[in-house]
C-alpha cells in the first residue's frame, strides 16, 4: 500500500505539500496539486482517515443509535438517515438500542469513543445520565422521533396528535363507541404523547376511556398480543383496538386471529405508524403515517448544521391518516381515506409544518 512519502517522491514534492493539497489547502500551485493528484490516482493512495481525523478533529462520521431495527419504522428512517447523511460526505454508524436503555448506553459510549462528529439519537427513556453529559457537555446531538424533555437538543419528529383526532373522528363516524388503546412505555416521549392525544380525541366526542381499555405495550409485538388478549378477555371488550405502533398492532391482530376471530367483523384494529405490510393484510390496516424518509433527511441537516456552528432548528412534520378497510370501512375506502367525503376532507387535512428554533 502505497505511502504519502510514495506519492510526495512520484510528484517530485514534499510530503508537507502533499498533505496541503490533500487537506485542499489554497497556498498550492495548480501545477504542483496537479501533479500530487496524478500520482494519487497512479499509485492508488488513500489517506489514512483516522490520521486525518487526529490533525482536523473531524472524522466525517454520524452515529445514529435507533430504538429497535426491527421496527420497519425505524429501518426506513436509518436507510434516509444514511443516504442523507452520504450526500454530505458522511458516514454513518447504526447502532440498535433494543428497546434497551442499558443497550443504549452502550452504543452511545462506544460512538463517542470513535470521536464520531455528531449523534442521532431516539431515546428508549429520558433518565440515561450519559445522554444528559454528553448533551450539556455540547457533543453536536439531535434526537429524532423521540426527545427528552427539558434537555436542549434539537428535535425532528411528526406530530401525530392531529392525525390521532382524525382517527377518532373516522371511527365515531363508524358508530364505534368502545374504543381501547394500546400504549408505548409511559417513560418515552411518544408512548405518552399518543395516549393523552387518543384521551383528549375521545373527550371531545363525550366517549370514555376506562382504564381497562388502556393497556401498557412496549412497542414490540409480544406486548401487543398480550394486551389484546386481555381486552377480549373483559365482560365487554372494546370494538376497536389502537395501538400505539406498527409491531404492537401485527401483535394485536395475531391475538384476535388465534381467539378465532375476524377484523373488523368481531373486532376493529388501527395502528400508529403505518408500513409497507398493512396493504397486504386481510382486512388492509387503517393506519397514521408518519413521513418518515423526510424526518430522517432532516435530522442528519439539522445534525450537520450543529456540527458546523449554524443556529439549530427543531422540526416538526404532520402525520396523516391512512384510511384502509381494517375498522368496518366500505371496500371503496382501501388506502385512501381523507379524499371519501367533502366532511372527512375537511377534517383530515394534514396540518402545516411547523418549525421552531432550539
Amino acid at each position: 500500500m502505497a505511502s504519502i512519502k510514495d506519492v510526495a517522491a512520484e510528484a517530485g514534492v514534499s510530503v508537507a505539500t502533499v498533505s496541503r493539497v490533500l487537506n485542499d489547502h489554497p497556498s498550492v500551485s495548480d501545477e504542483a496539486r496537479a501533479r500530487v493528484l496524478a500520482a494519487v490516482a497512479a499509485l492508488g493512495y488513500r489517506p489514512n482517515a483516522v490520521a486525518r481525523s487526529l490533525r482536523t478533529d473531524q472524522t466525517h462520521t454520524l452515529g445514529l443509535v435507533i430504538s429497535d431495527v426491527l421496527n420497519p419504522y425505524f429501518t426506513e428512517l436509518a436507510r434516509s438517515v444514511e443516504e442523507e447523511a452520504r450526500a454530505h460526505g458522511y458516514s454513518v454508524i447504526i447502532g440498535n438500542a433494543d428497546e434497551r436503555p442499558e443497550l443504549q448506553d452502550h452504543h452511545v459510549r462506544t460512538l463517542l469513543d470513535r470521536r464520531i462528529d455528531g449523534l442521532l439519537l431516539s431515546p428508549t427513556d429520558g433518565g440515561s445520565p450519559l445522554l444528559l453529559e454528553a448533551a450539556r457537555g455540547g457533543t453536536p446531538m439531535v434526537f429524532v422521533d423521540r426527545w427528552i424533555p427539558g434537555v436542549e437538543v434539537p428535535v425532528v419528529r411528526a406530530d401525530g396528535r392531529a392525525a390521532i383526532r382524525d382517527l377518532v373522528a373516522h371511527l365515531h363516524r363508524l358508530g364505534h363507541r368502545r374504543l381501547a388503546i394500546i400504549a408505548g412505555p409511559a417513560a418515552t416521549t411518544t408512548g405518552s404523547e399518543r395516549v393523552r392525544a387518543f384521551r383528549e380525541a375521545l373527550a371531545e366526542y363525550g366517549v370514555p376511556l376506562p382504564d381497562a381499555y388502556i393497556g401498557q405495550g412496549d412497542f414490540q409485538a409480544e406486548s401487543g398480543r398480550r394486551v389484546t388478549e386481555g381486552f377480549l378477555d373483559l365482560p365487554e371488550p372494546p370494538e376497536v383496538v389502537f395501538a400505539a405502533d406498527n409491531l404492537m398492532a401485527l401483535g394485536a391482530l395475531d391475538a384476535v386471529r388465534a381467539r378465532g376471530l375476524r377484523v373488523p367483523c368481531d373486532i376493529a384494529l388501527a395502528a400508529f405508524d403505518d408500513i409497507p405490510w398493512f396493504v397486504h393484510t386481510d382486512p388492509p390496516v387503517t393506519a397514521i403515517a408518519q413521513p418518515t424518509g423526510e424526518l430522517g433527511r432532516a435530522a442528519v441537516r439539522a445534525l450537520i448544521d450543529r456540527i458546523e456552528g449554524r443556529p439549530p432548528q427543531s422540526v416538526t412534520l404532520p402525520a396523516r391518516l391512512v384510511v384502509r378497510r381494517s375498522c368496518g370501512e366500505p371496500d371503496t375506502s382501501e388506502g385512501l381515506s381523507p379524499e371519501l367525503s367533502p366532511e372527512l376532507s375537511q377534517e383530515l387535512s394534514p396540518s402545516p409544518v411547523q418549525r421552531s428554533t432550539t
